[in-house]
């Protein structure tokens, strides 16, 4: 039985094909729009979740939220396909990115994006969001300088999970060529094969 995403544009959920593209798994894909002016998930989702976000997954049997949780059982039931480096470093770089995409990197892109929203009120937070944010892109340009990969030499499920803070880093967070080593890692995500797959299967993304 097929593999179903439930796919939300312009979301998290794009990484989940990608990580299926990657592997070569069979999957179906159940497309959900953003309200246009709210920009926030319609309430179909409600349906498969009671949060009414994006991703779900329907595998095995289980009905899987959370995308760094996805992309763990997805490698597991690969047998470990872009999965941790064998060596130990690389192991903990691997598990390390897989957690920090959303528990770190995240957080602040969201505060920008409320700070935004709020028009003339938002306008004194921006700037010291924006240095939360800067402080993030800085390391990660130093992480990136030593290494091709988030989790060494090799591509990882890691990269995948990085890929959409660092999108969004781009598109609304500052990030630009005075970075060069992030925005070569990203050029070399989006040349992916399996990457431009994804996003023919899940329909317009905006930040590739």
């Amino acid at each position: 039985m097929a593999i179903i995403v439930h796919h939300l544009n312009n979301s998290r959920s794009q990484r989940v094909l990608w990580l299926l593209e990657e592997l070569g798994e069979p999957y179906d894909v159940r497309r959900y729009e953003r309200d246009r002016r709210t920009m926030r998930a319609p309430e179909a989702l409600r349906a498969i979740h009671p949060l009414g976000r994006s991703p779900v997954v329907e595998v095995d049997g289980h009905r899987l939220i959370e995308t760094g949780a996805i992309m763990d059982y997805l490698v597991a039931r690969a047998g470990g396909r872009f999965g941790p480096p064998g060596d130990a470093k690389g192991a903990i770089l691997y598990r390390q990115f897989l957690h920090y995409a959303e528990g770190s990197m995240m957080p602040p892109l969201l505060a920008l994006l409320v700070v935004g929203k709020l028009g003339l009120l938002g306008r004194p937070a921006r700037p010291t969001v924006q240095r939360m944010l800067d402080d993030h892109l800085d390391w990660l340009e130093g992480e990136l300088a030593t290494r091709p990969y988030f989790a060494g030499d090799a591509f990882t499920a890691a990269d995948m999970m990085m890929s959409f803070p660092l999108e969004a880093s781009r598109s609304r967070g500052g990030l630009d060529e005075g970075r060069p080593h992030i925005i070569r890692w990203l050029k070399d995500m989006h040349a992916r094969p399996a990457y431009q797959a994804a996003l023919k299967t899940g329909g317009h993304y905006a930040y590739a």
